[in-house]
């Protein structure tokens, strides 16, 4: 069985539309949210800023624990664990250069995302804007006793919604 895949990610809303970036997986362009893998004894919500600043030059403030989300790929069964934040924009970046792997930042509504569900890195993308849209989060508590995150992926899997 293959390990885990862990990553953190921002939600991020400014006038009903949402922080979305294209990049590159696997040599195809998909649309996510700003998303990291955590370095070694680094917090979630550090993780979270610096996703912000990574991949779309964007300054994020979190603000709270939206939801932990797991999905199974069909064809390879591998698991994708996403714990994801909500975050506000404190300042963008409007002149940045974007690094490889990104190619595009984008503000898009959750009608365009439903549109672009295809385009998607994971049907996760949709869900984590979907339950900010309708109020959904879990508490900051889940984690409070888990560090390191990354040892705990057994136990965070249990607070999982899946999707």
């Amino acid at each position: 069985m293959l390990p885990t895949d862990l990553t953190v990610s921002a939600v991020v809303e400014r006038h009903e539309r949402f922080l979305t970036l294209e990049k590159r997986v696997c040599g195809v362009f998909v649309l996510t949210q700003p998303s990291v893998h955590m370095e070694t004894d680094e917090s979630p919500e550090r993780a979270v800023i610096r996703a912000g600043m990574r991949d779309t030059g964007c300054e994020l403030a979190v603000s709270g624990l939206l939801g932990i989300y797991l999905w199974i790929h069909p064809q390879t069964r591998q698991q994708y664990l996403r714990i994801a934040y909500t975050a506000d924009l404190v300042r963008e970046n409007v002149n940045r250069q974007l690094d490889e792997p990104v190619r595009n930042v984008h503000w898009y509504s959750l009608g365009d995302i439903r549109k672009r569900s295809r385009e998607l890195q994971s049907p996760v993308v949709q869900r984590c804007i979907e339950d900010y849209v309708v109020g959904k989060r879990q508490s900051d508590e889940l984690l409070q006793n888990l560090a390191p995150i990354q040892h705990n992926v057994a136990a965070i899997i249990t607070n999982a919604c899946l999707v």
